[in-house]
């Protein structure tokens, strides 16, 4: 029993040197958590929030608090860290640093705001490149910072005011220009409770003076996820899942190009499916258009409408799984982005390969090089226009098959009609391929 308690004993500490085990799991008194938030926010960022604050609540912690320096980023990738926040079990608060557009939305989910000197919160109003997004889209986030506003007691109106330049807050902001606060002003207007200049002023306020403080991060499969979505590398994906379906087509069997295509496409929608963005629903769309396609290459003869509507199917469930529940335009043109990207490349990719790869001496053997049609059947030899006309000696006798002598070539030959005696004088009339026909040359012929 002893010896298994040991081994249990070594098993734990080994895991917690790992990670592997929630910082709980020590039985030392409940650390606060920190929970960086950093970058620019994109859909991998919400699945590594969720699980912060679980294992937070489940490692008793007292609060968490959500350290922002954020640009923004997508809208959808903020709502799912919202209701994160929203659902969350332990108490969470804001530190923030740079909390603008995404970001500010963030911070106001949470139980306070805390801020650092020099800190800013706000500029929220959805772009689409360089330009304000549509009403509709300007509207729902307006209302969904109002509603944020709402529920911690704050003043709605210099919520609306972060998003909606038309908004004017007597004192605070005028109509016309999108509100932005700075450290300061958030103290003022009431949007901060607190400025500190270090994490542990924060905590002695929150009352945890000396408390450990356990930084979370993302794990290796959350930091996986974020990569393969990253918008440079999905087109990447996209293409090597394309790019290698099209060498399966055009080689025997099931090899490498099957296999890689399999891969990219399987870490691209894996990717998309894990973060959210992908369903059940985008990968039957996609199925179906891969089956239409297979019918239109292999069963359905020529190109008809199966095969459009194959292609609609797939680019539409391409498109779908990159958008989410609340896409903005800028959503749409990113996802439009990587497809045409992705198409761009598989393109110009396949053309370079498939025009110079057969004539490598490498990897050339995998094309068929030589071809056939009805009209010239089968060649299996060289065609040699150069000999008609040439006059030789039969080197052996014709029946009506032989070899004859050309300058200081033997080459097998055929009458055309009666036999030839050996060391006659013939003359090719015709040669397709290996079959060279000959006839004799009379003697006045040669006179």
């Amino acid at each position: 029993m002893d010896a298994q308690r040991r081994y249990l004993r070594v098993l734990c500490l080994s895991a917690l040197a790992l990670g592997l085990v929630p910082f709980s799991a020590t039985g030392a008194r409940a650390q606060v958590v920190r929970v960086p938030i950093e970058g620019t926010i994109d859909r991998g960022l919400g699945p590594y929030v969720k699980r912060s604050l679980v294992e937070a609540w489940e490692a008793g912690a007292p609060f968490v608090i959500l350290d922002i320096n954020t640009p923004g980023g997508r809208v959808d990738a903020a709502w799912q860290i919202v209701d994160a926040v929203q659902e969350s079990q332990v108490p969470v608060y804001a530190y923030v640093d740079r909390a603008l557009s995404a970001g500010a939305m963030i911070a106001l989910a949470t139980e306070a705001i805390y801020v650092r000197p020099g800190a800013t919160i706000g500029a929220a109003t959805p772009v689409i490149g360089a330009e304000k997004a549509s009403e509709k889209m300007v509207s729902a986030m307006r209302s969904e910072f109002r509603a944020l506003a709402e529920a911690r007691d704050l003043d709605p109106r210099i919520a609306e005011s972060m998003v909606d330049e038309e908004i004017a807050v007597p004192g605070v902001v005028e109509r016309g220009r999108l509100l932005t606060l700075s450290a300061e002003e958030a103290l003022d207007v009431g949007y901060a409770k607190g400025m500190h200049d270090t994490l542990e002023e924060l905590l002695a306020e929150l009352g945890e003076r000396n408390t450990a403080v356990v930084t979370m991060s993302p794990n290796w499969a959350e930091l996986i996820v974020r990569f393969l979505t990253n918008p440079v590398v999905a087109p990447l994906l996209l293409t090597l899942g394309f790019i290698g379906l099209l060498f399966e087509v055009k080689t025997a069997g099931f090899g490498f190009g099957g296999l890689a295509g399999l891969i990219g496409l399987t870490l691209f929608f894996g990717a998309h499916l894990i973060v959210g963005l992908a369903g059940w629903e985008e990968l039957m769309l996609i199925g179906a258009g891969l089956v239409l396609i297979g019918l239109e290459v292999f069963v359905i003869p020529g190109f008809g409408v199966a095969g459009a509507l194959g292609i609609l199917a797939l680019g539409g469930g391409v498109i779908m799984s990159m958008l989410g529940r609340f896409p903005t335009f800028m959503d749409l043109g990113t996802a439009f982005t990587v497809v045409v990207a992705a198409m761009a490349l598989t393109g110009a990719s396949a053309y370079a390969f498939l025009r110079h790869l057969r004539w490598s001496r490498r990897l050339g053997g995998i094309f068929l090089r030589a071809s056939t049609d009805k009209e010239r059947g089968y060649i299996s030899g060289d065609v040699r226009a150069d000999l008609m006309g040439q006059v030789g000696t039969a080197a052996t006798t014709l029946r009506p098959a032989g070899v004859g002598i050309f300058g200081d070539e033997r080459i097998d030959v055929v009458s055309e009609g009666p036999w030839i005696e050996e060391g006659s004088p013939i003359e090719i009339i015709q040669s397709e391929g290996y079959r060279h026909v000959v006839r004799e040359v009379k003697a006045e012929e040669s006179d």
